[in-house]
Order: C-alpha cells, then sequence, then structure tokens
C-alpha cells in the first residue's frame, strides 16, 4: 500500500503553472519512458535517491489554450488526478500563490503551498509561456494533524507554439514527498503519474472555455 502511495510524489506538479531552473535539452537527461506520445527523461538529483524528470509531449491545441488550462488553478480539483483541493490564495500580474492538497487515498493526505512564477515572450508563430514554481508554506495555511506537509516541490511547464493549432508543452519536476520506499518503484510511479498528467491537460484543453479566453 505504502509503495503505491509514492505515485503522490508527481502531485506537485498538479499546481501545473509549478523553481527549478528552465527546462534545458542538455545535460545528463536520460529517456526513461515513452507512452501516448511524452517522452520522459530523468536525471540524478544531487543530495537525494530521487530523480529529476522532464517529460515532452505535444498538445493538439493552442498554445494560449493550454496555458488557460494551466493557469486554472481553482479547477484543478475538478480534473487533476488526486487533486482534493486548490485555492488561490493571491494572484498578481506575474505570479500566483496557491495551496493545494492531495488525497491518494491508500496514504494520509498531502499538502503544500506553491508561489507559481509566470512569464511570455513572443517566438514565430506566437507566445511561449514559462510558469515555475517552488515552495510558499510560510505563505499559506498551516499544517494540519494527519496531512503531510511536502516541502520539496520544484518545477516548471513551457509551452512553445509547434504549428498550426499546437504545442510542445515541456514538464519538469524534483519533489519528495516524504514517503520512505525504494527509490527505484518511487521514480517509475512518478513517471506513470506524469503520463496521466499530459492526459489530464489534454482532456481539459477541449474544454471550449479554454479556446475563448
Amino acid at each position: 500500500m505504502k509503495l503505491e502511495a509514492l505515485i503522490i510524489s508527481f502531485l506537485c506538479a498538479t499546481a501545473l503553472s509549478t523553481f527549478a531552473a528552465e527546462p534545458d535539452h542538455n545535460g545528463d537527461w536520460r529517456v526513461a519512458k515513452q507512452s501516448g506520445g511524452v517522452t520522459i527523461y530523468s536525471r540524478p538529483h544531487a543530495g537525494s535517491h530521487l530523480k529529476e524528470f522532464k517529460a515532452v509531449g505535444e498538445i493538439d491545441a493552442p498554445t494560449k489554450a493550454v496555458h488557460n488550462v494551466i493557469d486554472d488553478v481553482d479547477a484543478y480539483s475538478s480534473f487533476m488526478p488526486y487533486t482534493a483541493e486548490c485555492r488561490v490564495i493571491a494572484r498578481k500580474d506575474d505570479s500566483i500563490l496557491t495551496y493545494q492538497r492531495v488525497s491518494p487515498k491508500i496514504v494520509s493526505d498531502r499538502d503544500y503551498t506553491l508561489r507559481i512564477q509566470q512569464k511570455s515572450w513572443p517566438v514565430e508563430n506566437g507566445l511561449a509561456y514559462l510558469n515555475r514554481w517552488e515552495p510558499a508554506n510560510e505563505q499559506g495555511p498551516a499544517a494540519k494533524p494527519g496531512v503531510f506537509r511536502v516541502t520539496i516541490c520544484q518545477g516548471s511547464w513551457l509551452l512553445e507554439p509547434a504549428g498550426e493549432g499546437k504545442t510542445r508543452a515541456t514538464y519538469s519536476l524534483f519533489t519528495d514527498s516524504g514517503i520512505v520506499g525504494p527509490a527505484f518503484l518511487a521514480n517509475t510511479i512518478s513517471e506513470t503519474g506524469i503520463s496521466k498528467l499530459f492526459a489530464a491537460v489534454r482532456k481539459q484543453v477541449k474544454n471550449p472555455k479554454y479556446q475563448s479566453k
């Protein structure tokens, strides 16, 4: 049961919008998995038995529409896997402060507050969007009894135009959900979780409300 629970290691990702370096395409990344049009890379993280992940996949929707999905933090609990609660604490022109609680059901809930930094810039065929996040627990609700407080969660979404009505999405993440277990299982389950994350975004972006913003 605990081993299954390791899947929550990817869930900080559902901040979806979530402070690591901007994803690069060099370094010591190795292909870990290819499934459903998503290539997942991994590499060791200094000082940890857990790995960093980067996933690259195409989404069949305009980049602005995909960004609208990532930006719809208040709706995460309705379409992001395992997300029980997600609310915006503060929103500025270039950042979002958000509290999130995930509930995998087979272990106690996990929660965290994240600050998501946002920026965009012109590229060929439109705009590119970058959302990067890091923990900001001191600016969110106090820890709750029975809910594990995640303190390590760094990641990003990079969205780039990839032709007419298509987006190249790059998602990166390093997190530690505090579950004790074999590292290779935690890393394998994280790969599966990232695939589910892409599937959720691909499905949600079909909602017409994201096309009209």
